[in-house]
């Protein structure tokens, strides 16, 4: 084994012997082997074992036996053995403690992999499973999920490797690791990690694969203080516990102001614009008047009990008493906008926690502070301090970054796919992430979530939100801050293994949680998933009305891992009676400029009911409009026939868009449609686009990024199906 740095204190090593021997009772399968005092019993361990062995010096304070020499292997007879143990005994050190002689059988095989545990500062116990061997830290093939896991999970895990997946298969005439054996062993790591909280980690290395079958043939565990769990928020109450924040019946904006620079001005202002239902109280000891409405000087003159949520939008050292008197006159939360605070330095820290134990002790939930405001389109609800306000939907968003969520919801503005509720988390001093993630799970107007987030202050909170989440919505999320983490201090393979991203990584991947690359991809899975059917399988039809664009899809479907089915029979044929016959008679569907008026209604509705089609990918809408769009501008029109041309063109590019959404519906199949031509939308109105949008679907701007959001919504309804 590598040497790792110094333990913690507190910690100590278990023997090779006694680390497999606990893992031995959870289920995990190991090499025979025997303890001997000196060489004679060696010889004779070895005999009753079988020929050859392996020899190795075993004690609790020898951790790294192969870079002290202490380890000999494929020793074929007593003679042998008993030499061996004469060297190794002779290199013991004070140090070592009580040592004895480690005789175990030779296991053969050609793989190996590693497996472990370790304690994530974060997120707490944590299963691991790599590429193993000498070289596993050079490789770094590893994936990781949070303990317990399910079987399920496991042999998700399994598949999250990236070249080692390979190495699990049949393997120069080896037959492959058989799942069901590598899963239990998983299985039994994360029990053990759940029941043994002195566990701080494990390492199993290697694991050989002999027959099929992985048998560990070293462990080592390290002992230490158990670390206290973090509580993880309740499902029952969150609804009651945020409704206020969500569904207020009335909204304070403390520290309103009437200059239009300021935020107390555009809170209020924004809350007023989008028509929010309840009443909005000004507040200013100032008074005067905001936007033609009177402002009050102080929360006292709130009638009682007409407002339940206060935004708050004045100084640090004045907002403790805010939150008194706004908790005297029946608010049950508050949306504390101003900075200054953990994010300020020492001094603002002591002013946060103070915030944070007056709110408890109020019983006031608190969001915030340091943040942008929070959104309810159910209630027409703009509190925050900046634009956009999204249209209604069915997407709620929760964002560590203010800027990121404007971002979020100007995408949802720009391509018409609403939001029901969103919350910019500032400093998450009291609520955080898992808070709104767990409310969104329970929340009868969200069907998606989408979250952006840097880190999280409650791991085992999160996952607990998380798991409740994605096992009945899907949740799109958008991680930053990944280059700035750094690698834990590490005691073994698993510790130096367990990057804060790799960690992260695995928790998703066993949650189901779709990892977006981008802001962009990440908007459009999420409205993919609040508008389009989820695909039955990975089956997809490349549809088209010019040749590259096809081309070009196919290729990313590929690369995506879905699959660009062979043409079924008796949809060639049908297409052979429609169009001429250059069309492609393939996968991609290319018409090659082969239709007529309504051939590409018909041909999707076609190729949607098929049952050996899962999903359709629709290229090239919205030409039509773009040389309608050269007629309309040019110096011969309206004459020579162009107004009629251009009519008939942008009709028809509608109806395409409207057929497409059409046989999805129908179907109950995701048609996804893409052209580069959205853009062309903003710029002069694109018919076909536009159509798209207004028949309430995203329109994706190439094939690459309609492939990206099918190939989530294709690992989601696998993740909900329980597949590996």
């Amino acid at each position: 084994m590598i040497a790792g740095p110094m333990r913690a204190a507190g910690e100590r090593t278990l023997s090779e012997h006694a680390s497999k021997a606990l893992l031995a009772g959870y289920g995990v399968p190991v090499a025979r082997e025997a303890l001997a005092a000196d060489a004679a019993a060696a010889a004779l361990a070895a005999a009753e074992i079988g020929f050859p062995v392996a020899l190795k010096l075993c004690g609790d304070a020898i951790a790294h036996k192969t870079e002290r020499n202490l380890v000999r292997l494929g020793l074929a007879d007593a003679g042998a053995v008993r030499a061996a143990a004469a060297e190794l005994l002779a290199l013991g050190r004070p140090d070592d403690g009580d040592v004895a002689l480690l005789v175990a059988e030779m296991v053969r095989g050609r793989r190996e992999l590693i497996a472990g545990v370790v304690r994530d500062p974060q997120f707490g116990p944590c299963v691991m499973l790599g590429v193993g061997g000498i070289l596993a830290e050079a490789v770094g093939d590893v994936v990781f999920a949070a303990a317990p896991l399910s079987a399920a999970e496991a042999r998700r895990m399994v598949g999250g490797l990236g070249a080692g997946r390979r190495f699990l298969e049949a393997f120069r005439g080896e037959p492959a690791v058989e799942a069901d054996a590598l899963a239990a062993i998983l299985v039994g790591l994360g029990r053990l990690a759940v029941e043994r909280p002195e566990v701080q980690s494990v390492d199993v290395n290697p694991l050989i694969v002999r027959d099929g079958r992985p048998i560990a043939v070293d462990a080592l565990v390290v002992l230490g203080p158990p670390v206290p769990e973090r509580a993880v928020c309740s499902a029952g109450d969150v609804l009651v516990r945020l409704r206020p924040l969500f569904h207020p019946r009335g909204v304070i904006v403390a520290g309103a102001s009437s200059h239009p620079g300021k935020f107390g001005f555009a809170a209020f202002h924004n809350l007023v614009r989008f028509g929010f239902r309840g009443d909005v109280y000004p507040v200013n000891r100032e008074g005067g008047e905001i936007l033609g409405r009177p402002c009050l000087q102080s929360v006292a003159e709130v009638p009682e009990r007409a407002a339940e949520l206060a935004f708050v939008c004045t100084p640090p050292p004045a907002n403790v008493a805010m939150l008194q008197a706004c908790a005297g006159r029946g608010v049950r939360a508050a949306f504390v906008a101003s900075g200054g605070y953990g994010e300020a330095g020492e001094e603002g820290r002591a002013l946060e926690r103070e915030l944070v134990r007056t709110a408890d002790e109020l019983g006031i939930v608190l969001a915030g502070p340091n943040g942008q405001g929070v959104i309810s389109t159910p209630e027409s609800m703009c509190a925050q301090m900046v634009a956009p306000y999204p249209p209604p939907g069915c997407i709620s968003v929760a964002s560590q970054s203010g800027n990121i969520l404007s971002a979020l919801l100007n995408y949802a503005v720009s391509t018409g796919v609403g939001v029901s509720k969103a919350v910019s988390t500032g400093n998450s001093a009291q609520t955080g992430i898992a808070d709104y993630l767990a409310y969104f799970a329970a929340d009868p107007e969200t069907a998606v979530a989408l979250a952006y987030l840097e880190g999280v202050a409650n791991g085992r909170a999160f996952i607990d939100a998380v798991r409740r989440l994605t096992a009945a919505k899907p949740l799109v999320l958008l991680k930053g801050g990944a280059a700035a983490e750094g690698q834990r201090a590490a005691a073994s393979h698993t510790g130096s293994l367990a990057t804060d991203d790799r960690v992260f990584a695995g928790l998703c991947r066993q949650l189901g949680v779709l990892r977006a690359p981008t802001v962009e991809h990440a908007f459009e899975w999420a409205a993919s998933f609040a508008t389009q059917p989820l695909p039955r399988g990975r089956r997809v039809i490349v549809f088209t009305t010019a040749g590259g664009w096809g081309v070009l899809a196919a290729d990313a479907c590929v690369a995506a891992g879905l699959e660009l089915v062979r043409l079924p029979e008796d949809i060639r044929a049908r297409v052979d009676t429609m169009v001429p016959s250059r069309w492609s008679r393939q996968n991609p569907i290319d018409l090659a400029g082969g239709e007529t008026r309504d051939t590409i209604p018909d041909a999707l509705d076609l190729v949607c009911a098929h049952p050996e089609v899962d999903a359709v990918l629709f290229l090239g809408l919205g030409i039509q409009s773009n040389q309608a769009h050269l007629f309309r501008t040019g110096p011969f029109f309206p004459g020579h026939g162009l107004d009629r041309i251009a009519d008939f063109h942008e009709r028809q590019d509608r109806r395409y868009a409207e057929a497409a959404r059409e046989a999805s519906e129908r179907h109950r199949k995701p048609v996804l449609v893409a052209t580069e031509l959205v853009y062309a939308d903003r710029a002069y109105g694109n018919a076909g686009p536009l159509a798209v949008r207004e028949g309430g679907r995203v329109c994706y701007p190439s094939a690459h990024r309609a492939v990206a959001a099918l190939r989530a919504m294709v690992e989601y309804a696998e993740f909900r199906a329980g597949a590996p």
